[in-house]
């Protein structure tokens, strides 16, 4: 009994006299990993590269976590936005189109079965009609365009509008962001010859931008660790809270002609973002300040430019439709897909989802900044036609 007691109070002893040393040289509990004479085997996440970069190697693969962490692509943090409601998609049309050669108009079903009677015509053209009924008799398709107006259905073919809808912001983002405009697989490096990666980047995907590169004349987007991509494969927002030179008001709508995005602020908040399609290179968006001064559910658009009335167009039941330089216009455009690429000829065309968010958030009187900050579009106003769809 007296030898256990003794074994017990040398231990403890030894154990107290073990302490004292640790007290007496606190430094001995510090692990040193930021001195170059420790070695570091610690492979640190994008997390702990910048809580505890002690603890982490400054070169080679931890330099490069380190900063892709910096630059917030590692944390896959999303954008402050959500999907707008997708019954906005919704039209209250049936749309027909219409051969280039155009078409007669009659006044009756039979009329339109023995094609005489004609009651007008649509002329050739890029043409695009709305109707009200489909009938078939005799084996024919004849549709009603307007009450007691017919056309036959050799010549046209039912056409469903694309869908696409940006995005609504309850905050600024951080960074840039947009969309991808064409399919393709994603490089490895900025730069034409680098090679390319696994990862296939849709059209119409949304991306952020963590880091920009100029190689050759192109600037190149990070969109995620080792994913960059070109400057003509992407359309961009870069989030801007700042009023524009000339608007008064804290509401307006910002088009950004290089880009081909449209951006809407109240309070210095970013509140809606999408694709839009310009003019294309002879009928260009007009950069300026300017106000909607029209709005209506629905206009009729046609016209034509060349002398023997080639380029001629006819586009019935446009949807949401805002006036705001002339016969310019943003609106929706059912009859392409074409948003991120310059198309029209003067107005600003969106998907008629989209247009018909912008047109309940606008009221008249909204303003309207469209600017080219490539500067290759021509500010002189005496190249400007009115404009057109």
């Amino acid at each position: 009994m007296i030898h256990i007691k003794m074994r017990r109070l040398i231990a403890a002893s030894l154990l107290a006299f073990l302490l004292s040393l640790l007290l007496a040289v606190p430094e001995l509990l510090i692990v040193k990993a930021d001195t170059p004479e420790t070695p570091v085997d610690y492979a640190c996440t994008g997390r702990d590269q910048l809580r505890f970069p002690r603890q982490c190697s400054n070169i080679g693969p931890a330099e490069n976590i380190t900063g892709l962490a910096l630059l917030g692509a590692l944390s896959n943090q999303p954008l402050p936005a959500v999907s707008p409601d997708p019954n906005l998609n919704y039209l209250p049309f049936e749309y027909l189109r219409v051969g280039k050669s155009g078409t007669a108009k009659y006044g009756s079903v039979d009329d339109a079965l023995d094609r005489k009677n004609t009651v007008g015509e649509i002329p050739p053209g890029y043409l695009f009609v709305s109707y009200i009924d489909r009938i078939e008799k005799n084996g024919k398709i004849i549709y009603m365009i307007e009450p007691g107006v017919y056309i036959r259905g050799d010549n046209v073919s039912r056409y469903t509008p694309p869908e696409f809808q940006g995005l609504i912001f309850n905050e600024n983002p951080i960074r840039p962001f947009g969309w991808i405009m064409g399919g393709n697989y994603v490089s490895t490096a900025p730069g034409l010859n680098q090679p390319a990666g696994t990862r296939w980047a849709y059209r119409y995907e949304v991306i952020q931008i963590y880091d920009t590169r100029n190689v050759d004349g192109l600037d190149w987007y990070m969109i995620g660790p080792e994913e960059w991509v070109e400057q003509r494969l992407v359309a961009l927002v870069y989030p801007n809270p700042e009023r524009p030179e000339g608007i008064p008001d804290n509401r307006w709508i910002e088009i950004n002609l290089y880009e081909q995005t449209i951006s809407l602020y109240e309070d210095g908040r970013l509140q809606y973002a999408t694709l839009v399609s310009s003019g294309s290179n002879g009928w260009w968006t007009q950069p300026g300040v300017f106000q909607v001064y029209a709005k209506l559910e629905t206009d009729t658009m046609s016209g034509a430019f060349a002398s023997d009335r080639s380029d001629y167009y006819y586009l019935e039941d446009v949807p949401w439709v805002m006036y705001y330089d002339e016969a310019r216009a943003i609106h929706g455009a059912y009859w392409h897909n074409n948003y991120g690429y310059p198309t029209s000829h003067g107005c600003v065309n969106l998907s008629h989802a989209d247009a018909q968010w912008i047109f309940d958030w606008s009221q008249e009187g909204t303003w309207v900044y469209v600017w080219d900050p490539s500067g290759e579009t021509p500010t002189d106003p005496d190249v400007y036609t009115p404009g057109g769809a």
